[in-house]
């Protein structure tokens, strides 16, 4: 079952491998087929790594993309979130504007004659504890939650290619051994669930943009 001598046919993206082991490695001697060079290995090590080059090489292009808008869509969202987080702590400098404007109204119409006892000013309590507005609350939050889950799909994205390019290097020896590692690494990747993983990381990205698009109808 060996893939060598990729051809492609017409309308279709994938190669179609001919089985022209036999002729690409020489027979194994008498109960030698098993041995740690035999044909049986060697042929394990072609066909795995032609499989392993299209699947590695669709998921790296998947993974760089998302990266980059990741990336590009946390920068966007901190640059709001920098704005809108102010509105969750008293905002001093308007209280002390306010107060100023107030003292010299009293000031004036004192000036003018008016009694203090009739004197209206700002009810302003610097002490006063500060409750912000739900609004502000449920846009920060929104957006909160938005980066957080794009930096999430950020994060799983250079695990996911770093443990990729782990998976691709295999060590220099015998095609026996090889054979072996690359297979365990298989297993490894099929438990982890890799792919499953590759393939949710665009669902967490929607979801990140629709929390980003409801805080900022809010907004």
């Amino acid at each position: 079952m060996g893939l060598k001598q990729a051809t492609t046919l017409p309308g279709v993206s994938q190669p179609i491998f001919s089985d022209d082991y036999e002729k690409k490695f020489p027979e194994d001697p008498y109960c030698q087929e098993t041995a740690p060079n035999a044909r049986l290995w060697r042929t394990y090590v072609e066909e795995a790594a032609a499989f392993d080059e299209l699947m590695v090489g669709q998921s790296r292009e998947g993974l760089d993309v998302m990266l980059v808008f990741a990336g590009l869509f946390s920068a966007v969202v901190t640059s709001f979130l920098v704005q809108v987080s102010q509105n969750l702590k008293a905002d001093f400098s308007e209280m002390s504007v306010l107060l100023l404007h107030d003292i010299a109204s009293i000031q004036l119409s004192m000036a003018g004659g008016a009694s203090i006892t009739n004197i209206t000013h700002l009810s302003i309590n610097p002490t006063q504890k500060f409750t912000p507005d739900a609004i502000d609350v449920w846009i920060n939050g929104l957006w909160v939650v938005s980066l957080t889950a794009a930096l999430v799909v950020a994060l799983a994205a250079v695990l996911v290619k770093q443990w990729l390019h782990h998976y691709v290097s295999l060590p220099s020896g015998t095609a026996g051994l090889r054979s072996h590692v690359r297979q365990f690494r298989f297993v490894g990747l099929e438990r982890w669930r890799v792919r499953v993983i590759i393939g949710m990381l665009p669902i967490v990205m929607h979801v990140s943009l629709m929390l980003f698009l409801g805080g900022l109808c809010l907004f």
